[in-house]
């Protein structure tokens, strides 16, 4: 049997090597906890970094849309349009689900214009064959209107109307007319000729809030009434992309978006960031900025 020396001495050696294991234990325990924590910081800094980079004082990234696109637009709902590389119209809500598809769209070839400007109904324009052709909120098909058939010879853009009928712009006699679903015509302006020195030749017919609002890019926006008669002339120039929306006339020239008031006649302009580069095509509406580019859609609020 031990002595009590020896026990005494046998008992400091086993605390002394617990106590090293121990220590051992502990110390790695707090290197493991200590990287744990550096490579969360980490994680979290890289992601700040990331948006960092797709956000400024003026626009904050938002989300993204992943696919090839020959086509974009965004209605006043926040829905997205776009015709994919199988050729098919497709609506994707505000929260990236998919809502409808149409899959004629290229039924006489690539559509000269489809307006969203009305969310229950779209228009998909052909102008080589004076035809368009009318779907519904769920791009279901509804009718067709071959323009010749009605007469109306020279038509370059259409949209819809607060009252589901059309508004075309008929280039050969100068008129604004509003046509229902048989191409009947329903109500027209006066001959522009005896309105203006200067004819207008308007690519873009916005209905909106009370206003008809057509736009020249080389001589601004005319601006009727839901009766045809002309209310005031805009002389905003160059713009491209143009919206109409919660009382803001919305464009771009070159790498600036312009914003104007209805309300308050206040003008004001965004310097387009560097990571809004190599886009394809470009809207502002609803607050927002949809880019289309070669890999998808990137979507940024307007702060």
């Amino acid at each position: 049997m031990l002595s009590l020396t020896g026990k005494m001495f046998l008992y400091n050696i086993i605390r002394k090597t617990l106590f090293k294991k121990i220590h051992t234990y502990l110390l790695f325990a707090a290197i493991f906890i200590s990287l744990a924590s550096c490579a969360q910081t980490r994680a979290v800094f890289d992601t700040a970094n990331v948006q960092g980079t797709k956000s400024n004082s003026a626009f904050a990234y938002v989300s993204f849309i992943p696919g090839v696109y020959s086509f974009m637009d965004a209605d006043i709902l926040g829905n997205i349009y776009l015709i994919n590389e199988q050729n098919q119209l497709k609506k994707i809500k505000p929260n990236g689900d998919s809502a409808a598809i149409y899959n004629d769209v290229k039924k006489f070839g690539n559509p000269s214009l489809i307006d969203v400007t009305n969310p229950l109904k779209i228009p998909v324009y052909y102008k080589n064959y004076s035809t368009v052709v009318v779907l519904d909120r769920f791009l279901t098909y509804r009718n067709s209107i071959n323009f010749r058939k009605e007469n109306i010879f020279k038509v370059k853009t259409l949209a819809t109307s607060y009252d589901n009928n059309l508004w075309i712009f008929d280039e050969q006699d100068f008129k604004l007319k509003k046509i229902n679903d048989e191409g009947l015509v329903l109500r027209e302006t006066n001959d522009w000729r005896q309105i203006f020195d200067t004819v207008p030749t308007p690519s873009l017919i916005i209905d909106r809030e009370n206003f008809v609002y057509l736009y020249d890019e080389n001589r601004g926006f005319y601006i009727f009434d839901y009766y045809g008669s002309f209310k005031t002339h805009l002389p905003f120039s160059g713009w491209q992309h143009v919206a109409v929306a919660s009382g803001r006339l919305m464009g771009f020239v070159k790498d600036t978006l312009y914003s104007y008031e209805l309300n308050t006649f206040s003008l004001k302009s965004y310097s387009l960031p560097p990571f809004f580069s190599d886009y394809i095509d470009i809207k502002a509406v609803n607050g927002k900025v949809y880019l289309l580019k070669k890999n998808g859609v990137e979507i940024y609020n307007i702060l």
